[in-house]
């Protein structure tokens, strides 16, 4: 073999061990930018998964990650995780309000973990109101003008509350769930106490509503909005192969009423559209939280 030829065949070889190597590591999870990257989806208005989501990006960004977080309608946000272009989810409510979701995607899912135990769906009015329970709605259709106030469609609570609630009171011949978005009825809400009108909202807990309104839930003595669930991250099938520290992390995350309650305040209320000075703010009152999750 001629010099030249000989060192051609040498750059040829070096190079290809190197391509092969660089390849391994890739594939191996061996730091690649690639193995960097999380989607992760948020339904807008969900005042706990807009809190822990902005909380886990932030996490996650100080272990070096790149985090995009996608607003989507649950639907949408569900059939993307089944396709693998979102990574998580931290705000899938199970067993019960997203049964159909599970039932139709689950198989290409990952529970990664509950981190909030006892999530209930509610009704709601204000504190002034004369209802004390779901069963005082009977015959009041014409003072509420027919309406309750709902959420997103693709909400859970709105199949609970139109297909499940109103039929266990007989209730579908003088109200209807209506539709629109979780900011929309929060906003009806607070007008409707202002003037202290008549109102009826879908609602669930926890939200900070509970602590910035006066508002309480209608008694439930048929159990029609369904027994509490779990709030729970989940992921795209896979992940947890593809991400085994973040998912141990993600394993440990829990949340109590008041770590959920004063970061949801601060997002919503003291810096409404500044979620990541809300997340600072709560991470300096609670010093130990991040070292507790992902040290």
């Amino acid at each position: 073999m001629s010099f030249k030829f000989k060192g051609l065949a040498i750059a040829l070889t070096l190079t290809l061990g190197l391509s092969a190597t660089a390849c391994a590591e890739s594939d191996s999870g061996g730091g690649g930018e690639s193995d960097k990257n999380i989607t992760i989806g948020m339904v807008s208005g969900w005042a706990e998964g807009e809190a822990a989501t902005q909380l886990w990006k932030r996490l996650l960004t100080d272990k070096g990650y790149n985090v995009e977080v996608q607003t989507l309608d649950t639907g949408p946000l569900y059939a993307g995780m089944a396709k693998g272009d979102v990574d998580l989810f931290l705000d899938a409510w199970l067993p019960g309000t997203h049964e159909d979701y599970w039932n139709q995607y689950g198989d290409k899912l990952e529970k990664v973990g509950a981190w909030y135990d006892s999530a209930p769906l509610t009704i709601a009015v204000p504190n002034y109101s004369p209802l004390k329970s779901l069963e005082d709605l009977k015959g009041k259709g014409s003072e509420y003008d027919g309406k309750i106030i709902g959420i997103e469609k693709s909400s859970g609570l709105y199949r609970v509350s139109q297909e499940d609630m109103l039929p266990a009171y007989g209730l579908e011949d003088e109200f209807t769930i209506t539709t629109s978005s979780t900011p929309a009825m929060l906003t009806e809400l607070q007008k409707a106490i202002d003037a202290k009108e008549n109102i009826v909202v879908t609602l669930w807990r926890p939200h900070w509503a509970y602590t910035k309104m006066p508002i309480r839930d209608l008694k439930d003595p048929k159990g029609a909005m369904g027994k509490p669930d779990g709030v729970y991250t989940v992921a795209r099938s896979g992940f947890a192969e593809d991400q085994p520290d973040v998912s141990g992390w993600l394993k440990k995350f829990k949340m109590n009423d008041e770590q959920l309650g004063s970061l949801e305040d601060l997002m919503e209320n003291k810096y409404k559209g500044k979620p990541d000075q809300a997340v600072d703010e709560w991470l300096k009152n609670n010093a130990n939280f991040a070292q507790s999750m992902t040290g």
